[in-house]
């Protein structure tokens, strides 16, 4: 006979598989600080996969997945339904001058200036309330001006007998400094600089200085304070968050301002993650190879930038054969090539990157020549060559050689497009700017703006890459497109290339189990939308580290 369970029995039985379901269920489940789903993410890892959702636990990227799968097994009080949006890694902008740019806030902007009037009508404004009591303008490009001449001193000199006038040409190669300016700096028509020039008219100075020149006057020029310089570096990274940026490559900075970078991360204020290059001082070299790269999870400092030549725009570059639109001259080296093979002898044996900027096609070819001789084969160094703009057709297969990394900024091409080959002629002009021929060289390259010599969007430096065309969508077809990036090519150049440029692909640029969890949502997937709408791009929300530094005002 069979026995009958009671009602008791019963209870206690149902009860029983209750909690065991429970206890089965919780152990099944894991809590995390925060979880997204609903939403196309691109993790840009080796095979560029797409996922719905993700999981993240102490600032980092647990899992990845379809939204059943991440929510079934993860739990968290924080999530974020992202509407079906599109979520890249967090933007990392691998050549820019994050800290200079933001101490640059109290001078006058001069970007997009149409002429040397417009320039001075604006520094005599700007003279009113100039925190200092020097007149220091940035931005100006005589190449957008109807007279594409260097302009003189004279009208400054007449506007402001007594006060210094400092005004820095966009790309930072060139300069208009009045005789006050140069008379504190003690710079006559006698005075000679290497890798410089001041340039004369009648055997009298006019007041342009060009590369190195400017050194002379920009040191006797006073500095802010560093609080205030803090305080810039603060409102810059807005602006940054904003654009969809976790990480910049901030390009020759001093000790000092690395020290300030670090005091202000420290402090909670500066979220924004920064790879440092140390400025080409030669008291910096002993001291750093002696202590080796300085690590924190927010700051690198992991190489050092030196500059070969000057720029295309202000003629300082270095090339192999006259400028097409100034016979008789070639530009010129900012250093003696000793200089540049001495530093890359000291770097040779650490774990420092070289990276040099180089525009000219004898500047490259110089810099590729001295790397390789240390390098000599194949390595993972991945020593870069900033810019690379112009490269002899020759030289190319160096970087592959050597394993030489080119770092390029799309929107320089785009920019330069309307001028440059007057500068290099109809031959040159097929060799420069040709950034798919060099990723091809290593199989990657990285991806920045320049920023402030250009726009600081990665927007702008995506459309110029895929499209090869300006804001204004210029030209028609592209500038010579066959040099066009893929997207998915612009994407990794912008996100696991520009990490891997600073030996970081292990900890950032894609979103996988174990890397920070930087990441942005935006507007449009850029992988699929028109030419037309990628700068109308807006950037939803940006997080680093699993925490939301930015979310737009139709987000909140």
């Amino acid at each position: 006979m069979k026995k009958i369970r009671t009602g008791l029995q019963s209870y206690q039985l149902g009860f029983s598989i209750i909690v065991l379901t429970m206890m089965i269920s919780c152990r099944s489940t894991q809590k995390v600080a925060f979880i997204v789903h609903h939403a196309k993410i691109y993790t840009t890892d080796s095979t560029f996969s797409t996922a719905e959702a993700m999981a993240i636990k102490d600032g980092k990227i647990v899992a990845t997945g379809t939204d059943s799968a991440i929510l079934s097994r993860y739990q968290s009080d924080s999530t974020l339904d992202a509407g079906g949006k599109t979520i890249y890694p967090g933007f990392i902008d691998a050549h820019c001058h994050f800290t200079g740019y933001a101490t640059d806030s109290w001078k006058c902007e001069l970007t997009g200036t149409g002429s040397f009037k417009e320039i001075l009508d604006k520094i005599v404004e700007y003279a009113h309330h100039a925190p200092v009591s020097w007149i220091y303008g940035r931005g100006w490009d005589q190449n957008d001006w109807s007279d594409k001449n260097y302009p003189d001193k004279t009208v400054l000199d007449s506007l402001f007998p007594h006060r210094p006038v400092f005004l820095k040409r966009i790309d930072g190669h060139a300069a208009i400094a009045n005789q006050t300016a140069l008379d504190l700096a003690r710079v006559t028509e006698n005075t000679v600089v290497e890798g410089g020039a001041f340039l004369k008219k009648e055997g009298k100075l006019t007041g342009v200085l060009i590369d190195n020149a400017m050194s002379q006057v920009e040191k006797v020029i006073p500095e802010i304070s560093d609080s205030l310089a803090q305080r810039y570096f603060d409102q810059l990274q807005e602006k940054c968050f904003a654009q969809g940026l976790t990480g910049v490559h901030d390009c020759g900075i001093s000790e000092h301002t690395i020290d300030l970078i670090d005091a202000e991360q420290k402090s909670g204020r500066l979220k924004m993650k920064i790879f440092a290059l140390l400025t080409d001082s030669a008291q910096y070299y002993d001291r750093w190879i002696k202590k080796g790269p300085y690590v924190t999870e927010r700051l690198h400092v992991g190489g050092f930038k030196l500059y070969a030549d000057g720029a295309l725009g202000s003629r300082g570059a270095c090339l192999l054969h006259d400028y097409s639109d100034q016979p008789g001259w070639k530009g010129f080296l900012l250093s003696e090539v000793t200089h540049f093979q001495t530093v890359a002898e000291k770097l040779s044996n650490t774990t420092f990157q070289m990276c040099t900027h180089a525009i000219g096609d004898s500047g490259n070819r110089t810099i590729l020549n001295i790397y390789a001789n240390k390098l000599k084969e194949k390595n993972d160094k991945r020593w870069r060559i900033e810019h690379a703009q112009v490269v002899n057709e020759n030289d190319f297969d160096i970087f592959q050689q050597y394993s030489i990394i080119p770092s390029v900024q799309p929107t320089h091409a785009t920019s330069d497009m309307y001028w440059a080959e007057s500068r290099l002629g109809p031959q040159r002009i097929k060799s420069a700017y040709a950034y798919q021929l060099l990723l091809k060289q290593n199989g990657w390259l990285a991806l920045g703006t320049d920023f402030p010599v250009e726009d600081i969007s990665p927007f702008r430096t995506f459309l110029a890459a895929v499209a090869r065309k300006d804001a204004k969508m210029f030209p028609a077809g592209g500038f010579q497109p066959a040099n066009a990036l893929t997207r998915e090519q612009a994407i990794r150049g912008m996100t696991i290339w520009a990490a891997k440029a600073a030996f970081e692909e292990k900890e950032k640029g894609s979103l996988e189990p174990g890397k920070a969890a930087d990441f942005i949502m935006l507007d449009k997937d850029l992988l699929h939308c028109r030419e037309e709408e990628i700068l109308q791009t807006k950037v939803n929300a940006t997080y680093i580290n699993g925490e939301s530094v930015y979310r737009s005002t139709e987000n909140r």
